[in-house]
């Protein structure tokens, strides 16, 4: 009986140990690159949206405004596909956001999809959610002008 040498095994195992080890490590560096993203994404979109809704004229306005400037810098940071939620509040003793001294908080909520997740694993594990808030005060002598006065000529 001849016994087979074993010249070249170690080999072997040594590339199916890499492959066993630097796939889900490179999935894991993938994944957590993915993460960051969407949180500079959010956050900066939260900043945006504040900035915009506090330089509209008034609270409709703001809104949309935020909206849209909420789903620009998401598109800008390379996230067009992330959903977001902009909810904005307001902190005002006259009950416009942009009278006096408000504090306008705006609060973006998303979710980024984790890259090549197992299916197997469910549809509902394949995200990471985040969320961001910024706040935005409004001046102590920014002109106070009533809402009837402002539609007039």
């Amino acid at each position: 009986m001849r016994r087979r040498g074993e010249a070249g095994s170690a080999l072997v195992e040594l590339s199916w140990l890499a492959i066993i080890l630097l796939v889900p490590l490179i999935w894991i560096v993938v994944s957590v690159f993915e993460v960051q993203r969407g949180a500079f994404a959010t956050s900066a979109a939260a900043r945006a949206a504040g900035r915009a809704y506090a330089l509209a004229a008034d609270d409709a306005t703001g809104e949309a405004r935020a909206q849209a400037a909420a789903r620009q810098v998401l598109a800008d940071q390379g996230a067009p596909g992330q959903r977001a939620r902009v909810t904005v509040s307001c902190d005002s003793p006259a009950g416009s956001c942009h009278v006096g001294t408000a504090v306008i908080t705006v609060r973006v909520v998303s979710q980024v999809r984790l890259p090549m997740f197992p299916s197997i694993l469910g549809r509902g594990a394949a995200t990471f959610s985040l969320d961001a808030s910024h706040t935005v005060p409004i001046g102590q002598y920014v002109e106070s002008v009533p809402e009837d006065e402002r539609t007039a000529p």
